[in-house]
């Protein structure tokens, strides 16, 4: 992953531009037109005036095409313009169809990235804090987000990802990790507004170390002559999933479906609960305390059927026609809780992938017969 931040001791290596602020597009295009007029100056020297002021006419129109926009855009990932939106249908659609059972999810961070992107001057970055078990969906969800924002995804050299253990798995460097959070931050911030940071492994990561981006995160125009108010931060995390878990198992108890439950059945307590977790990331952290985390989306167990869906996709994902009794194969082999009723995926879908591999001869043939 070419855009996150990578380096095992929390040696982050430096970004395109090192931090520094990058250049104009009109003024890079501008060297790289002097420069081709260089390399044509030794053969413009035996030609005539009339040769020479129409070679340098060409050199200040390719100058022009170089530093037009969206030309210049098409060939080099640019970090988006004031006022460019999201499609919010673009986005819906992709929720809908390819994240399953987690409708309080799709709903909550669909309302709120489009109004986070349709606001001219929002006054603070957008801060979400995604919870639930393995393999409910968090990583693909927010893979889903950044591709909106850029279209790179995770490529993108304006979409940053951070893992607790592989980033930050000293706790005698948090005092170096800090520092070297923030510059991170601060650096790719000035070089693109739009600047879009995960953070993985929230419960794997040291208690207080998350705090150092709280100014960042906070009502401020700028911070040290930047602003943040147009950045995006999403933090993923197992934390809270056994709250989550056993408030969906209650509704199910009680007779009720799932898609009854709403936000507010659930964010106080897993905000309350995550903030009380000392493995949580967020143990009394200043980031919950302040309110500066805009929305703790929930991500609620999947049931059997979703773990099929999760087999469809993944079958047609490769390029195979679905086969109902390897849906159902594959989805018998996962396990599920609790132990009497056994209605939720214990990984979710974290392991379909791996479980259709056994199937793969099986597909193939059946694709072959069928061709």
């Amino acid at each position: 992953m070419a855009a996150a931040a990578t380096g095992g001791a929390g040696v982050f290596p430096p970004t395109s531009g090192g931090g520094r602020k990058r250049g104009s597009a009109r003024g890079a295009a501008m060297l790289r037109a002097v420069g081709l007029l260089w390399l044509l100056l030794p053969g413009l020297a035996a030609l005539e005036p009339l040769s020479v002021g129409l070679a340098i006419g060409v050199a200040s129109a390719l100058t022009g095409y170089l530093s037009y926009p969206n030309f210049y855009c098409s060939y080099v990932e640019c970090c988006p313009r004031a006022g460019q939106r999201l499609n919010a249908t673009a986005l819906k659609v992709q929720l809908d169809t390819k994240l399953f059972g987690q409708h309080l999810a799709k709903d909550v961070v669909l309302k709120a990235v489009m109004g986070f992107s349709n606001n001219p001057s929002p006054k603070k970055p957008l801060t979400l804090s995604l919870h639930g078990w393995a393999g409910t969906g968090k990583n693909f969800l927010s893979q889903i987000l950044a591709e909106h924002v850029h279209p790179a995804g995770l490529r993108s050299k304006f979409v940053h990802l951070f893992l607790a253990t592989l980033h930050f798995p000293y706790h005698d460097q948090l005092k170096r990790y800090k520092e070297q959070l923030q510059n991170w931050i601060r650096g790719n911030v000035t070089a693109c507004p739009h600047s879009v940071f995960i953070f993985d492994e929230m419960d794997k990561m040291h208690p207080g170390l998350i705090d150092a981006i709280k100014p960042f995160l906070d009502y401020y125009e700028q911070v040290d002559g930047v602003s943040y108010r147009k950045a995006i931060f999403i933090f993923l995390s197992n934390a809270g999933g056994d709250l989550i878990n056993k408030a969906a198992l209650d509704f199910w108890t009680s007779g009720k479906h799932r898609e009854e439950i709403q936000l507010k059945d659930l964010e106080p307590m897993l905000s309350v609960g995550v903030y009380n977790n000392k493995n949580s990331g967020l143990w009394h952290s200043s980031l919950v305390d302040r309110n500066l985390i805009d929305y703790f989306v929930p991500f609620l167990p999947l049931e059997h059927k979703h773990v099929k869906m999760c087999v469809r996709a993944e079958m047609m994902a490769r390029g195979y026609a679905v086969d109902e009794k390897v849906v159902q194969a594959v989805a018998d082999e996962m396990t599920f809780f609790p132990k009497e009723q056994k209605i939720y995926s214990d990984k979710g879908c974290k392991t379909v992938q791996a479980k259709l591999d056994i199937h793969e001869d099986a597909m193939t043939r059946d694709s072959k017969a069928k061709g």
